[in-house]
């Protein structure tokens, strides 16, 4: 699929974002800009909102799962609701929706120079990052090294924030916590969203919060990225399963996609021939896992997962150590990378 194919299925599907809720999320029901659901598989309820139109606050077609934390655009939606894993699929089940016949959407509101940035939006997710600081010495580092990841080198798309917003739904009040903040990329380096980790204030953990954390931005097909890929490198969800091997493959690329959905979805470097994938062990995972095989050996790329022995690989390096870890990972990769990217850990 061409690099910019899904991020224009989803800007289109964000223009008839009522009807693609009234499709594929038709056990809910709209209430004001937003449309309101149990969940993203059409449960019926009210904790999911999806918003219908671009306003400062947002771009039409997002969701937030309060109750959950999940978060995304609406082939994320279509994704989730029909069960589908592998992401041509998705592209396919949303361009045969974009066909059918529905409502011209009202005209988006003029833009003037002075107007600031849509929140959620690649822009305001450009300004957290800007307003952010090193990690280096900060609360952020704190709590890294509490999670058991002790190589911070080459994590510049981590910075720190000490008065984060923090804001579950629109109904709520406005808090403020420290928060890690991790830019996403795409594969020119370019920042196109960015994520937040609200933490303690004394960086023991995670913020005492119902929603921990949240993205922002651009974010399907990018991730999260340390180091520069090449031949070969590793990509899995999350940021602390995916710092946790780069504990153990300290030379080789990486990046968080931030969901098993995103992570199905991501966006190969021209030059890749190999791909390590850092599953989560859930049913979500095992569906990424697929998809992305599927997607690598299409193009060509060798796709090999890599498996951890709890829930995901930070829970790995938490309960059973870094000497463990390795043997674990050790085990699963190519011989060739054992002694490429694993000598200056071992």
């Amino acid at each position: 699929m061409a690099r910019l194919d899904a991020f224009d299925l989803a800007q289109r599907l964000g223009r008839q974002a009522e009807a693609v809720c009234r499709h594929y999320l038709d056990a809910g029901r709209r209430q004001g800009n937003y449309w309101q659901v149990g969940d993203v598989r059409n449960t019926p309820g009210r904790s999911m909102f999806v918003r219908l139109r671009d306003t400062p606050k947002g771009q039409a077609g997002k969701f937030t799962d309060a109750a959950t934390g999940e978060h995304g655009d609406l082939l994320d939606v279509i994704r989730e609701s029909l069960g589908l894993v592998d992401f041509k699929d998705v592209a396919e089940e949303a361009r045969r929706f974009l066909s059918l016949p529905h409502p011209e959407p009202e005209p988006p509101p003029k833009k003037h120079a002075s107007t600031p940035a849509q929140l959620g939006s690649s822009e305001a997710a450009r300004r957290l990052f800007a307003m952010s600081q090193p990690i280096g010495g900060t609360i952020a580092e704190t709590y890294l090294r509490r999670r058991g990841i002790m190589s911070l080198h080459g994590t510049g798309n981590l910075r720190f924030h000490p008065r984060c917003y923090y804001r579950p739904d629109e109904h709520s009040p406005t808090e403020k916590w420290p928060a890690l903040i991790a830019a996403v990329t795409d594969l020119n380096s370019k920042i196109t969203g960015a994520h937040r980790t609200w933490l303690a204030p004394d960086g023991s953990d995670k913020a005492p919060i119902d929603i921990q954390r949240k993205a922002m931005g651009d974010l399907l097909g990018h991730a999260v990225r340390f180091g520069t890929p090449g031949d070969v490198m590793a990509a899995g969800e999350g940021i602390e399963s995916v710092l946790s091997v780069r504990e153990i493959i300290p030379g080789m690329a990486t990046a968080a996609a931030l969901s098993a959905p995103h992570l199905a979805a991501i966006l190969f470097p021209d030059a890749l021939r190999r791909l390590y994938i850092v599953r989560d062990n859930d049913p979500a995972g095992d569906g990424a896992r697929d998809s992305l095989i599927e997607r690598a050996n299409a193009a060509g790329i060798e796709a090999i997962a890599l498996s951890p022995t709890f829930g995901d690989f930070n829970e790995d390096l938490r309960q059973l150590g870094i000497d463990a870890l390795r043997a674990i990972v050790r085990v699963q990769l190519a011989p060739q990378d054992v002694a490429r990217f694993m000598a200056r850990a071992t």
